[in-house]
């Protein structure tokens, strides 16, 4: 297996996988291969994504992926990984594909400065949490999750600044 940082010149390989995650979560709502390829080349991989983009890939055919960001400022001057997106195509689930994204996550954190590797699990997705708790992850349940979304998210951007 190969993992490697990806570029703009996987965006056509990505662009698949991505679909396929789209339809594992949202099915028929799933964002079609021309949607997925427009999105990545205009947003994920855009100068402001902040995002770094990990391919899996298995006898030459990329078959999974893993976003990240290094985030800093973090206690004693660190910094922090969160990894947003992991996916593996249904064909290589329990091949170890999603334990190698997340093992060159960590060292590359590592590298970096980092001294915490977080994300976050849907509640809906018990299979998830086993997995995360099998490589030995805690549950951090003294922090709260926010999320200011869709017209609360407008609402908020353009409300006047107040005293």
């Amino acid at each position: 297996m190969k993992i490697e940082v990806c570029d703009v010149s996987d965006i056509p390989e990505l662009a698949r996988v991505f679909v396929e995650m789209e339809s594992y979560y949202f099915g028929n709502e799933a964002a079609s291969y021309d949607e997925m390829l427009s999105y990545l080349t205009h947003r994920v991989f855009s100068a402001y994504s902040g995002v770094t983009v990990l391919g899996a890939w298995k006898n030459g055919v990329l078959v999974g992926f893993a976003t990240f960001t290094l985030m800093f400022p973090a206690p004693k001057c660190s910094g922090q990984a969160y990894m947003k997106d992991l996916f593996t195509s249904a064909a290589v689930r329990g091949q170890g594909v999603g334990k190698s994204l997340m093992r060159f996550i960590a060292a590359f954190a590592i590298e970096h400065g980092c001294t915490r590797f977080d994300w976050t699990a849907e509640t809906t997705n018990p299979k998830a949490a086993e997995f995360y708790l099998s490589l030995g992850a805690s549950l951090i349940e003294e922090k709260q999750y926010f999320r200011l979304d869709h017209q609360r998210l407008a609402t908020f951007a353009m409300q006047n600044e107040q005293p």
